[in-house]
């Protein structure tokens, strides 16, 4: 039975856990949180993920947890609103979608995944490849040897690091950076989105159906001046001088910031990679094809992309070789075509001068009477149709390991 090392517990993580051990395989994953982390924002899954989802018999769950949006509306800096849009509007046709929170999926996945070993608050620190394996060694925990490993840990993966070399060679800056974090409510809004953009900025919250509080959500240019991603009360402090003076709800928004237990910026940025393995390492998720949270695809291409290594990992046979080139051909024009979604979307969500803000705000505003509007609803959703789709979800289920 293959030993396999998943570093990272959040979706790509336990989602390939789920499917090695469908196979066959023994897998562990390794989690440099202290323990699972349920927050995050609200995430979609669409096409082709869709239908892992459902042959992993979680469906019907994921949708059980949908967040149940209905509609955004878009505010001036006194609060009036100005356009307004509902949530199916782009959405596509019923079922060709799901949104749910990252925290709810992740748990969702954790739990079916049941018996597979986790081990929280450690990290690989190094690998050493060797003919018959991996020897890891950890930050916290004895060394171990695995057949295998697989970094699905992030955007700033550590396994990445170690088997390719520093993340400044694959993570191409979109410009834009992010920040959600939990806020309380105080606007009291149900299933509602509130947006409040200005030029190079939009700022806002949202609470879901399962939401006991909101999120808050800050999307802007980057800043010119560095800082350290570990360091959050300097990160709170960059926001908090970013955004002075801003209008609306920011200044309750940027208070609340400073106990929000699960506070998140990062850079709007994809992964480029030419190739996802190295020997015995392998990537999967956006430690090797991360498309930006600007694509809305990250999710999908993490639950497909752990789908299909496994499944290319259970025809080999235990020739890993064969298996990480077949999971390449096979993932390749669905990552490249996901990824192509980000910077046209980004276009949309930050807008750059107050002209382009009141135009798209007057189209959404004459949207429910435009002539030909569902040709113009086409042009919109059938990239990211296509896109969600760009891949065959062939039958692995019959392979064994």
């Amino acid at each position: 039975m293959t030993n396999i090392l998943i570093s990272g517990a959040s979706v790509a993580g336990p989602a390939l856990a789920f499917w090695l051990r469908r196979h066959g395989f023994r897998p562990t994953v390794v989690e440099r949180a202290p323990g699972p982390r349920d927050g995050g924002y609200k995430i979609d899954i669409r096409g082709a993920a869709l239908e892992v989802v459902a042959r992993m018999g979680l469906l019907d769950e994921v949708r059980r947890h949908a967040t149940g949006m209905r509609v955004a509306r878009f505010v001036d800096a006194a609060g009036r609103e100005v356009a307004s849009m509902d949530a199916d509007l782009f959405g596509g046709r019923e079922g060709d979608d799901a949104e749910i929170m990252r925290g709810d999926l992740a748990r969702v996945l954790r739990e079916a995944t049941e018996g597979v070993e986790y081990i929280y608050g450690d990290s690989v620190a190094s690998m050493r490849e060797t003919p018959e394996g991996v020897e890891v060694t950890f930050e916290n925990g004895p060394p171990r040897t695995f057949d295998l490993v697989v970094g699905a840990d992030g955007l700033h993966s550590t396994v990445r690091d170690l088997a390719f070399g520093e993340e400044s060679r694959y993570v191409r800056d979109l410009g834009h950076h992010i920040s959600i974090f939990t806020v309380p409510n105080h606007l009291g809004l149900d299933r509602t989105e509130m947006m409040h953009p200005v030029p190079g900025r939009s700022m806002g919250m949202y609470a879901t159906r399962r939401d006991a509080g909101a999120k808050a959500i800050f999307l802007f240019t980057s800043p010119s001046q560095e800082y350290d991603r570990r360091d959050v009360a300097a990160q709170k402090k960059l926001m908090a001088e970013l955004f002075a003076g801003q209008g609306w709800e920011v200044p309750r928004l940027l208070a609340a910031m400073a106990d929000a237990p699960d506070f998140y910026l990062d850079s709007i940025s994809q992964v480029r990679m030419d190739r996802w393995s190295s020997g015995r390492v392998v990537l999967v998720g956006d430690a090797a094809y991360g498309p930006s949270p600007a694509s809305g695809q990250g999710t999908s291409l993490a639950l497909v992309g752990a789908y299909v290594l496994a499944g290319c990992l259970a025809e080999a046979g235990g020739d890993h070789a064969a298996a990480f080139a077949a999971y390449e051909r096979e993932m390749r024009h669905y990552v490249t075509e996901n990824q192509k979604l980000a910077e046209s979307n980004l276009k949309g969500m930050v807008l750059r001068s107050r002209t382009a803000i009141r135009f798209q705000m007057l189209m959404l505003r004459l949207m429910p009477r435009l002539p030909g509007r569902e040709r113009v609803i086409r042009r919109v959703t059938e990239p990211i149709r296509a896109a969600a789709t760009a891949v065959t979800i062939r039958d692995y289920r019959r392979a064994g390991a």
